[in-house]
């Protein structure tokens, strides 16, 4: 079976805090805890784009912050540059970004990541000198722990943890079987 009834659900469910794209009302919600200095999320990212070209509004799609900081060592301070950014409302270009230059995440690349994409970039200096949004990151991070999550990328379907093949296929089929 993909999805696993029996794991632990989403912890907390999906609110308007998290950062989405698509619908509130979907019917479909895919969640991925993802950490930007992970390849296997840099290769997941495309995989998540066409999902969502295919499902269109049928998907809302959710991305929460799973730095593993112990073999990547700017994950952490990548995730709070994407925080920063949404607090300047440009999430998701940040996102993008990070995920494009996942090898180059060190401070000085985030602040010409921020310019790139329109941002205040002495705000985000200092949003990250501060770590001030460290805990919203931490707070992903223990609610990933609280849900089951080991590795990632780890994504969840409808509130639950999808445990199969970590491609199109087969996401694309646990999606449609959990529209039925």
């Amino acid at each position: 079976m993909d999805i696993a009834l029996d794991a632990p659900a989403l912890t907390p469910p999906v609110s308007d805090k998290d950062h989405a794209q698509g619908p509130a009302d979907a019917p479909l919600t895919l969640v991925e805890y993802g950490d930007y200095e992970c390849e296997y999320c840099g290769s997941a990212y495309p995989m998540v784009r066409a999902l969502q070209e295919r499902f269109g509004n049928r998907l809302r799609f959710v991305f929460r912050h799973f730095p593993h900081a112990s073999i990547h060592p700017h994950a952490s301070i990548a995730a709070q540059a994407a925080e920063a950014a949404a607090a300047q409302g440009k999430f998701w270009q940040m996102h993008e970004t990070l995920f494009a230059h996942q090898k180059e995440l060190a401070g000085t690349d985030l602040i010409h990541y921020a310019l790139r994409v329109g941002l205040e970039p002495y705000r985000v200096e200092s949003d990250l000198a501060s770590q001030i949004f460290a805990r919203r990151v931490n707070e992903h991070y223990l609610s990933g722990q609280q849900s089951g999550v080991k590795r990632t990328p780890t994504f969840f379907i409808n509130g639950r943890r999808y445990d199969g093949e970590r491609n199109f296929e087969g996401l694309s089929a646990a999606l449609e079987a959990a529209q039925k």
